[in-house]
């Protein structure tokens, strides 16, 4: 299969940074957003991260300037009927996922491969929502996706291995670093790093050690980048609360289940640098 159009449904902050990479490759790309306010919003993401990278010496301005004007914005998912490849970034939501997947699937051509962007859903019961099982998996990228190098390309039981085979060479095309997975709540990175953050928050709730002594523990200690508690701030916890119980609820391992202190931190407004509280204060 050969891929030279590329469809991205959504363009919050996943969606946005996918849609850059793609299009810094050379392939021509569609973005969907479900209002104007919204699509406006995400290519002004999409212009700052360019413009950041021509600032900083890592992109001409000539290939700035190609790059979007490969990127197609719309509110239409019918702009999608010519795409050879889709990949959903909508929030981490079934229900959504899947109506979203089942009005692409009269849209888009039969051959079309359909990539969901999920961290922890399981990818089949998505695949379900089409005609096109064998045509489906994950291309799971990963937050900044302009910075971070790895994509799990997670095939479930019914995709072909020439689907397989094409995304996990299109991921290459992209400039990422592919691995493999099969489809399991979590893939790979979630299934370690999810009970890892939850600990983290666990000793803190318990008062067996400062938050800013279990991040520096981590750093120091292990030689991590960045320490959970800083990453779950990074990452959300909103999102780490809501991922955890995808996975909980899947594997039912108490390693997967949220602490009490997340939940209440959510239920507070607590949610990291987005709101500028959570672990640690951000202006």
């Amino acid at each position: 299969m050969k891929i030279e159009k590329v469809g991205v449904v959504g363009c919050g902050q996943m969606g946005a940074g996918i849609v850059e990479v793609i299009a810094k490759a050379g392939y021509d790309v569609v973005v969907r957003e479900v209002n104007e306010d919204l699509l406006k919003r995400g290519m002004s993401r999409i212009r700052k991260s360019l413009d950041r990278a021509v600032s900083k010496g890592r992109l001409e301005e000539a290939a700035r300037d190609a790059a979007l004007d490969r990127i197609t914005p719309t509110v239409e998912l019918g702009d999608f009927a010519s795409c050879d490849l889709v990949i959903e970034a909508v929030v981490e939501d079934k229900d959504l996922k899947m109506a979203v997947f089942r009005e692409l699937d009269g849209i888009c051509k039969p051959e079309a491969i359909f990539c969901t962007n999920t961290s922890s859903l399981v990818v089949t019961e998505l695949a379900m929502a089409t005609q096109r099982q064998d045509r489906f998996a994950c291309l799971h990228f990963f937050n900044p996706v302009p910075v971070m190098k790895l994509v799990e390309v997670v095939r479930t039981i019914l995709t072909s291995d020439e689907t397989f085979s094409t995304i996990f060479e299109f991921a290459k095309s992209v400039g990422k670093t592919p691995v493999a997975a099969v489809d399991n709540s979590g893939f790979i990175v979630n299934r370690l790093l999810i009970p890892y953050l939850l600990d983290a928050i666990s000793v803190y709730e318990q008062g067996l050690a400062s938050r800013e002594d279990i991040d520096t523990g981590m750093k120091l200690g292990c030689g991590h980048p960045m320490g959970p508690l800083t990453l779950c701030d990074f990452i959300g916890l909103d999102t780490m609360y809501h991922v955890a119980e995808i996975m909980f609820d899947e594997y039912r391992e108490p390693r997967f289940a949220p602490p009490g202190l997340l939940k209440r931190m959510v239920l507070a407004g607590q949610l990291g640098r987005k709101t500028g509280k959570g672990f640690y204060e951000y202006e």
